[in-house]
């Protein structure tokens, strides 16, 4: 199965190296100081005392490496439509893409069932680019819950967790997503396909909504917003506005609003990716994760007060250091 990560940073270099050792053809797409150092050293994963070396092929000209069987983007959502046309060269009639992105994926709407079937969204896939140039068909879903850091160019850090659920957005357990999901478990990864993604995308997106611009406005780690009354009501507010939204939209949440907090607070003293992003003078990913669950509550006609004050807090913010 030959296999492009199209973005191998802190997420796309774990799997490139777990897929790699368990023998899939896998090249990478990358840029800059962290291109130019698994060019010349590999690429290395850190895992507890371990260290795992891999030499996949590297480019930041996807071009080379011609027409795949699977591609796994691994961008930051608000970066994909700008990489379109070079993704193009790696696509096929049979390419699948695996959206193994934060946030809302481009083809949501595809094969839904409910109101809204076949819409795109602006805020995360602006003019339907996606949509058009990518195909809703091609997609499989993948909600991320590692977490993994740049250490040093070329040098993955492993944090915790080994879980990356697959799913077709027509909830079928198709050939593919089947394949997928057995090269996963096969690379040490746990990859069950549901009948539902959805689901599984909105229950990371309800803690992402409210936690990580939170966070990044007050600097808070997880333990301390959580446990907190003042932010935590406010971060509860949030997801409940989610919740009805989602919810409309044929979404079911196997845990309650207070669980899903309590889960955020037994984290400990995490900084959230948002907050990280702000600290290092990387652009925020606010819109994948906050602006377009107010842009569904729109198409919902449900209002979403906290979300809108916390959406605007949280953009000037970023606008005032110059990341949105």
């Amino acid at each position: 199965m030959k296999i492009c990560i199209y973005g191998a940073g802190a997420i796309g270099g774990y799997l490139g190296v777990q897929l790699a050792q368990a023998g899939a053809d896998v090249s990478l797409v990358a840029r800059g100081a962290h291109l130019a150092a698994m060019k010349a050293n590999g690429l290395r994963l850190l895992i507890g005392d371990e260290a795992r070396v891999v030499h996949p092929r590297c480019t930041d000209t996807p071009a080379e490496l011609g027409v795949q069987d699977v591609v796994i983007i691994c961008l930051k959502a608000h970066s994909i439509t700008g990489v379109l046309d070079a993704m193009k060269p790696l696509l096929g009639p049979k390419t699948r893409i695996v959206t193994a992105v934060n946030g809302i994926p481009y083809w949501y709407f595809y094969k839904h069932g409910y109101a809204c079937e076949n819409s795109t969204l602006e805020s995360i896939d602006p003019g339907g680019r996606q949509w058009k140039e990518l195909g809703p068909e091609r997609a499989i879903g993948c909600v991320v819950y590692p977490a993994t850091e740049i250490e040093a160019p070329g040098v993955i850090r492993h944090v915790y967790g080994d879980r990356f659920p697959l799913g077709e957005p027509s909830g079928e357990k198709s050939a593919d997503v089947a394949a997928l999901s057995a090269l996963f478990v096969k690379a040490g990864l746990q990859a069950p396909v549901l009948d539902n993604i959805r689901d599984e995308i909105w229950l990371k997106l309800w803690g992402n909504v409210s936690f990580n611009p939170i966070s990044a406005l007050t600097h808070a780690t997880l333990d301390i917003l959580c446990s907190d009354p003042g932010t935590r009501a406010v971060t509860r507010a949030m997801m409940v506005e989610a919740q009805q939204i989602a919810e409309t939209f044929g979404v079911k949440f196997r845990v309650d609003v207070d669980r899903r907090i309590e889960g955020g607070r037994k984290v400990g003293a995490h900084k959230t990716s948002m907050l990280q992003d702000l600290e290092r003078g990387r652009p925020m990913e606010i819109d994948p994760l906050v602006t377009v669950v107010q842009e569904m509550g729109r198409l919902t006609n449900i209002p979403t007060p906290t979300i809108d004050i916390v959406l605007a807090l949280v953009i000037q913010r970023a606008k005032m250091a110059g990341l949105y």
